[in-house]
């Protein structure tokens, strides 16, 4: 969009490698900072203003639902997923460690290539079914066969068994630190594998939540309810209901949060985080995030196969105006990996540069007094924080000779578009499936015979050949494997000029102010952990 990142897509069917898209991430690894907590600016609104007595309203600003399948899932539905399916951890950003979610405790062996988890007892699939390690092992098997979304983190998998009722073994073919990766937000979800559907539709996970009713195209696409037999029961507190009421334009979701017509605005502009915390009955959360926002150029047609063009859109770009003009609602990027996971690199930050941009263009026969450029961008509808950057970059280009005809689309329609190829510019951010960074460079940046999300169409041997050695140098060699990080991002941003990184996110959420308990995760981007939520009453 991954509101995206990519927001990403659903059900891709290549290989493992080329499946391997969307995410981010890093290391051991980190969690980017301890997030402010949110902040009351009001009392507690009164009952009568609320959405629906105990339901939940969360507004996105783009369509949910891409694919519904839990094992090739691959996109925006992750705030829904992640609510409907659980996996056997789930990352903790505080500790920077892997907790107890289906699997209550684990062990590995043999210099981490044996892990067994021990499984939750009393659990219940939403189709009755009893979660036992057989159940398990098959969801984990489907999802590696189906070779869709982030399914290539189980790639070092080698057999999977069920030893007993509640007990799990893996036995893997490398080195890997596998309860981070059964914490991921893709491909990790363990489901009934009996319930689901020709087209990948299943409601049997073991979440708290079950879908009530899905309109696509809708204003208010989904709809949740309660799962009564889930096995962590339930409080009179909680929300039994949650529904997501897309609304692409960021002053209407603010308008209807101070209504109290829905409870949590994904994202407002700086001017209105602002405001949200001077308002009676808001309250607000900032925290630091793993998104970074991505300007992909068309390495493969059109001008921006010139690297000289390239690399001059690159230093077009006001990186800190940019940065000052969002308000803390990002920080200035440096590099592909965002502070906090393995491969990120101090003294990458992006540099602006109008006379060396114009220099460049010269040579390729653009610019000031030479024939004018025009080029196409794509970035997401409803996105304050792009629309910012194509203002600016607008502005900056047009001094060069250089018209940008910037379209603002759906994601949907972007990632179409994208896939054939029809943009100069395409715009999208990008965070990781599990904290860890291969994630950037496996899925974005190595060659795709069909465009999934590499989505500058880079093509390069040596690079594809450095990104397919990072999985074992990660397991076995930290030092080497940042070495590599380093390397992989001087040749994709530096000499490749595949992409610029303008920012990373800083999460500027609002909620009602009768909203309790809410936490932002950064390993589950616009995730809301809606079971983890009271309601003050």
């Amino acid at each position: 969009m991954r509101w995206h990142k990519r927001l990403l897509v659903a059900g891709l069917t290549g290989a493992l490698a080329l499946t391997a898209a969307a995410c981010a991430g890093g290391q051991v690894r980190g969690a980017g900072g301890t997030p402010e907590p949110a902040k009351s600016s009001g009392p507690a609104a009164t009952q009568t203003a609320k959405a629906n007595d105990n339901t939940f309203v969360y507004v996105p600003n783009l369509d949910v639902v891409t694919d519904w399948d839990p094992a090739t899932s691959y996109s925006n539905e992750i705030v829904a997923l992640s609510n409907i399916y659980e996996g056997l951890t789930r990352y903790n950003f505080q500790s920077r460690e892997a907790e107890p979610r289906l699997a209550t405790e684990w062990t590995s062996a043999d210099g981490g290539k044996e892990w067994t988890f021990k499984l939750r007892q009393g659990v219940k699939f939403h189709s009755g079914a009893t979660l036992d390690a057989e159940a398990a092992k098959k969801a984990i098997e489907r999802t590696i066969e189906k070779k869709g979304g982030a399914a290539y983190i189980w790639d070092s998998v080698d057999t999977i068994e069920a030893v007993d009722a509640t007990t799990l073994k893996f036995t893997l073919k490398r080195a890997a630190p596998l309860d981070l990766i059964a914490s991921s937000g893709y491909a990790a979800y363990i489901y009934d594998v009996g319930a689901v559907d020709a087209d990948g539709k299943t409601t049997a996970g073991t979440g708290p939540y079950t879908i009530d009713s899905w309109q696509k195209g809708k204003e208010t696409e989904l709809t949740l309810k309660a799962f009564e037999d889930y096995w962590g029961g339930w409080t009179p507190e909680q929300y039994k209901k949650v529904a997501f009421r897309v609304t692409p334009e960021t002053t209407t979701a603010w308008q209807l949060l101070q209504k109290g017509e829905v409870n949590f605005v994904q994202r407002l502009n700086p001017q209105l985080f602002e405001q949200a915390g001077m308002t009676d009955n808001v309250q607000t959360a900032r925290s630091p995030s793993f998104q970074n926002l991505l300007v992909l150029f068309n390495t493969a047609a059109g001008p921006t196969k010139d690297v000289r063009v390239r690399k001059a859109l690159q230093l077009a770009i006001d990186y800190d105006g940019l940065a000052a003009a969002l308000k803390g609602a990002g920080l200035k990027a440096g590099g592909l990996v965002p502070e906090g996971l393995l491969g990120h690199v101090n003294g990458m930050e992006p540099e602006h540069d109008p006379a060396r941009a114009q220099a460049l263009l010269a040579e390729a026969g653009y610019g000031p007094d030479l024939a004018e450029l025009k080029l196409s961008l794509t970035y997401a509808q409803g996105d304050e924080d792009q629309k910012m950057l194509v203002t600016l970059l607008s502005s900056a280009l047009k001094n060069l000779n250089i018209t940008l005809q910037a379209k603002p689309m759906t994601w949907s329609a972007q990632w179409d578009l994208g896939k054939k190829q029809g943009q100069d510019i395409f715009v999208m951010y990008w965070y990781p499936d599990y904290p860890d960074a291969y994630s950037w460079f496996l899925n974005v940046f190595k060659s795709e015979d069909e465009p999934r999300f590499n989505l500058s169409y880079l093509k390069d041997r040596e690079i594809d050949a450095a990104i397919d050695k990072l999985p074992g140098l990660m397991a076995t060699d930290a030092l080497k494997a940042e070495d590599a990080f380093e390397e992989l991002q001087k040749k994709i941003i530096g000499e490749q000029a595949a992409v610029a990184v303008p920012y990373v996110q800083t999460y500027q959420r609002a909620l009602t102010a009768d909203v309790k308990g809410y936490v932002d995760n950064p390993a589950y981007p616009n995730v809301v952990f809606f079971y983890d939520l009271e309601r003050a009453r």
